[in-house]
C-alpha cells in the first residue's frame, strides 16, 4: 500500500474519531426522549413558581410525535414571554439539548397560539416576538418541536459505525493491494521483463502496454535494462555511463540525465514506478 493511501486513511480515522468525541449521543434514542420530558417537567416547574404556585401540579410531558412534545398544567396560570423564553433555555442547556426548536403556547379551550417564538442557536436569526406582552391568566398547554432535526443524525453512533467501517476498509484495502506488489516486482521470463503495467522486451528496444508499443532507442534501451537489474537499488552515474557508454563511444556531459528524462516520461503511466534521482550519487529505479 502506497504512502499516499496510508497518509489518506489516517487522516479520515481522525476526522471520524474526533467527530466521535464531540458529537452528541444518539437522540432517537429514549434516553434523549427522557431528558427532554425532565427538562419540560423542570420548565413547568419554573413557570408555576414564577407565579407564585408551590402546589398544583405539572402534568405529565406527552410526546406527540418524532421531536414534539406537549407541557400541561393542572391549574391556569399566567405567562410572561421572556420568563418562559429564558426558562426552556437554561433547563435545556444544562441537560445538554440542542439550540433549534419552536415553543409554542395554545389555549386549552380552543387550542389556538397565544404566543410563540423560535430558536435557531443564533441571536441574529432567533425569532422572538412581544418578550414584554403577559398573557393573562387562563388555561395554556406549551408545545416543543425540535426544528434541526438533520444534526441529529451525526450521533455518537454514527461516527462510531463510521469509524469501524473506514477501519474494514482498510484493511481490505491493504489485503488485496498486497498482491500488487508482487506484481510490481520486475519479473524475467525468456528475456522479457514484466515492470509495473509494461512489459519490457530488451531485444526488440519496446516496452509495451496491453496493446500500446513505446519504442525506445538503443542507448535508452540499455539503460532500463541496467536499472531493471537492480531495482529499489541506488545505481551510481559512474555505473551506469561505464555500462551503457564506455565500451559504446564517447560520453559526452549530460547525456545520462537527458536519457533518463526521457525514460521517465515514458515509464510516467505508471504511478508506481519511478526513477528518482539521488543527488551527488545517481539513480534509483524505485517500484511500489
Amino acid at each position: 500500500m502506497s504512502r499516499k493511501k496510508i497518509y489518506i486513511y489516517v487522516s479520515l480515522g481522525i476526522i471520524v474519531f474526533l467527530g466521535w468525541m464531540f458529537s452528541k449521543p444518539n437522540t432517537t434514542s429514549v434516553d434523549f426522549s427522557e431528558r427532554v420530558k425532565v427538562s419540560l417537567r423542570d420548565v413547568g416547574n419554573q413557570l408555576l413558581l414564577s407565579n407564585q404556585d408551590s402546589t398544583s401540579l405539572v402534568l405529565p410531558i406527552e410526546e406527540l410525535g418524532r421531536f414534539r412534545y406537549k407541557l400541561s398544567f393542572q391549574n391556569p396560570l399566567s405567562f410572561e414571554p421572556s420568563i418562559i423564553i429564558n426558562t426552556v433555555k437554561n433547563s435545556f442547556k444544562k441537560a445538554d439539548l440542542y439550540n433549534y426548536y419552536r415553543v409554542e403556547v395554545k389555549q386549552c379551550v380552543d387550542n389556538e397560539v397565544a404566543y410563540s417564538y423560535e430558536i435557531k442557536n443564533s441571536a441574529e436569526k432567533d425569532i422572538i416576538p412581544c418578550k414584554g406582552r403577559v398573557l393573562p391568566i387562563d388555561c395554556y398547554v406549551v408545545e416543543l418541536k425540535f426544528t434541526h432535526t438533520a444534526s441529529f443524525i451525526f450521533s455518537k453512533q454514527f461516527f462510531l459505525f463510521a469509524l469501524l467501517f473506514l477501519l474494514m476498509v482498510f484493511v481490505l484495502d491493504y489485503i488485496f493491494s498486497k498482491p500488487k506488489v508482487v506484481e510490481n516486482e520486475v519479473k524475467k521470463t525468456d528475456g522479457v521483463s514484466k515492470l509495473g503495467v509494461f512489459t519490457f522486451y530488451p531485444n526488440q528496444n519496446k516496452l509495451v502496454k496491453q496493446s500500446e508499443e513505446i519504442s525506445l532507442s538503443k542507448k535508452e534501451c540499455e539503460l532500463l535494462e541496467v536499472f531493471v537489474s537492480k531495482p529499489n537499488q541506488i545505481i551510481t552515474r559512474e555505473e551506469l555511463t561505464k555500462k551503457v557508454w564506455e565500451d559504446n563511444g564517447v560520453f559526452v556531459g549530460r547525456s545520462l540525465d537527458t536519457y533518463v528524462s526521457k525514460l521517465r516520461k515514458k515509464l510516467k503511466e505508471d504511478t508506481s514506478i519511478r526513477l528518482t534521482n539521488v543527488h551527488g550519487v545517481g539513480y534509483k529505479l524505485e517500484i511500489d
